[in-house]
């Protein structure tokens, strides 16, 4: 009887994983932080560069718009030019052009610099959550994601904190400068221990047998590019009242659907869109949409009402965040050994249904509230996130092959990025809209006519009176006074709302993961090598 063929050896890095799990995630921590470093900013950046305060906030979106183009191509170029040598590129564009940020001149040229950032940082997350598939082994990956949750995690939560306290002791050009080191020590950490699988020689040379996509990369570059600035700017312009807005949104509508069609019959594709055809794969992108909603919108509105309708400022709205992400640091690890015992679908449920319950918590929510229930609010949340995150990266590797790993990264982190672009505009614009109904509802029940209100125009006149003011001046301030109390009860009341709203739909995505299908216990999957 002839032997069977022996199984091809299995590939490992030469050096430790968590060595490597440690130097890639420095640089992914660096791109995610400047997600939201600049927010607190931005009131300095306007007047140092002489620009208006609607002008400043080309410097978020530029960076935004420029890291959701990359990011769905970052698959299909690591293979191309090297996965190691794509990363080590990212890190390069992006460590050179922070430095040209922190040294701008103009708003124009910080803009500029902006989108070559943002170039650079669309192909480090992607890329990273690639290498840690290939170099940990199915049984390990669990607490590798972990390492990784971390940093995409914690880095917006301690941005606005860090942020503030940069610009308010030193200047908002340091938000940036402070890239610099951490860069170079990633590039020199990178060439020494990181290298590319076996595998990426091979299907470089099948790409470069097959032509390139150029139809595909046009589209992709078009739509997400559209998309990102209706989602930013869509709000302020009154959507679809602008027909600037409305032109872009059936552009990216129209380029975004024919780069499906176009990916779904390329034999080279940009983005291997017919992954979505696996279950498992499908079902987990559709929760990572969700999650980067929930994380997202979340990490805005906390800090949000902290800094309008109580006053604090930046840096005290971004302690308020940092618990939270203090508790993240205990829970990742622990939900990372738990991925490798317990079904991972019991997990994400688990996650879904805390994440609702504590969204329920935050319907408490009142101006009166003090700075650890603001901050326990955070923590509730982040708590559960982690039974989240990492059985949902891990479940997205489920059953694929090898090759496949980039494009697993790279369609997961997509999903994520516009998942929280998607549920910040939602934020802000459902926020503003119910805002007005409440204050259009509080405002035909108040009035002369009521005793109570007619008391506090009394009481509060008597006060200012007191005070010093004209009789005539004085009832002037007390409308002013009930006039702003009546809008800050409006604003609290939509904020109730959203946060109602968000636990119930939340909540009923905890059913959905018993669709997926269970990975068998101790099976290898395909993409172990």
């Amino acid at each position: 009887m002839p032997n069977p063929t022996p199984a091809p050896p299995v590939w490992r890095p030469k050096y430790n994983p968590w060595i490597i799990a440690l130097t890639v995630t420095l640089a992914t921590f660096m791109e995610v932080l400047d997600t939201s470093i600049a927010n607190v900013a931005l009131p300095h950046i306007a007047g140092g560069l002489s620009a208006s305060q609607d002008e400043s906030t080309w410097v978020l979106t530029s960076y935004l718009v420029s890291n959701a183009i990359v990011l769905p191509i970052s698959a299909w170029l690591s293979v191309m030019v090297g996965r190691k040598r794509f990363y080590m590129t990212c890190v390069t564009l992006f460590t050179i052009s922070s430095f040209l940020c922190g040294f701008a001149p103009t708003l124009g040229m910080l803009v500029l610099f902006r989108i070559m950032q943002g170039f650079g940082g669309g192909g480090l997350a992607t890329s990273e959550q690639s290498i840690l598939a290939d170099t940990f082994s199915p049984e390990k990956r669990g607490m590798a994601f972990a390492v990784y949750g971390m940093a995409v995690v914690l880095a917006p939560a301690i941005g606005p904190t860090l942020g503030g306290w940069i610009t308010d002791n030193f200047s908002w050009r340091w938000i940036f400068y402070i890239n610099v080191p951490v860069g170079l020590l990633s590039l020199y950490l990178t060439q020494k221990i990181v290298e590319d699988p076996p595998y990426i020689a091979v299907e470089r040379k099948k790409m470069l047998g097959n032509p390139i996509d150029k139809i595909g990369l046009g589209l992709i570059t078009v739509g997400i590019g559209c998309l990102q600035i209706v989602l930013d700017k869509g709000q302020e312009d009154d959507w679809f009242s602008s027909r600037f807005i409305t032109s872009l949104t059936v552009c990216s509508v129209v380029t975004l659907t024919w780069f499906v069609i176009n990916e779904w019959r390329h034999r080279n594709p940009i983005l291997d869109v017919q992954l979505l055809r696996r279950r498992n794969f499908a079902a987990s992108t559709v929760m990572m949409f969700v999650l980067g909603m929930v994380l997202f919108g979340t990490t805005v509105l906390i800090p949000q009402f902290l800094q309008v309708q109580m006053g604090y400022t930046a840096e005290q709205a971004g302690k308020a965040l940092s618990m939270g992400a203090l508790v993240l640091i205990v829970m990742m690890p622990i939900v990372g050994r738990l991925v490798t015992r317990v079904d991972p679908r019991f997990l994400v449920a688990f996650g879904f249904l805390g994440i609702s319950v504590a969204l329920y918590h935050m319907t408490i929510l009142n101006t009166e509230i003090d700075f650890r229930t603001a901050a326990m609010m955070r923590v509730y949340q982040t708590i559960f996130m982690a039974f989240i995150f990492i059985p949902i990266n891990t479940l997205s590797y489920v059953g694929m092959p090898p090759n496949k790993s980039n494009q697993v990264s790279g369609i997961t982190n997509l999903s994520r990025n516009i998942g929280g672009s998607i549920g910040i505009s939602l934020l802000s614009t459902f926020l503003l809209r119910l805002a007005q109904r409440h204050q259009v509802y509080l405002v035909a029940h108040t009035g002369v006519s009521d005793p109570a209100f007619a008391r506090q125009v009394a009481g509060l006149t008597r006060t200012f009176a007191s005070q010093g003011s004209p009789p005539n001046t004085a009832t002037a301030q007390a409308y002013t006074m009930l006039s702003r109390m009546v809008a800050g009860q409006a604003t609290t009341l939509a904020y109730i709302d959203i946060i109602s709203t968000g636990a119930v739909a939340v909540a009923c995505l905890a059913p959905l993961v018993f669709f997926m299908k269970r990975p068998k216990r101790g099976a290898a999957p395909a993409a172990a090598h």
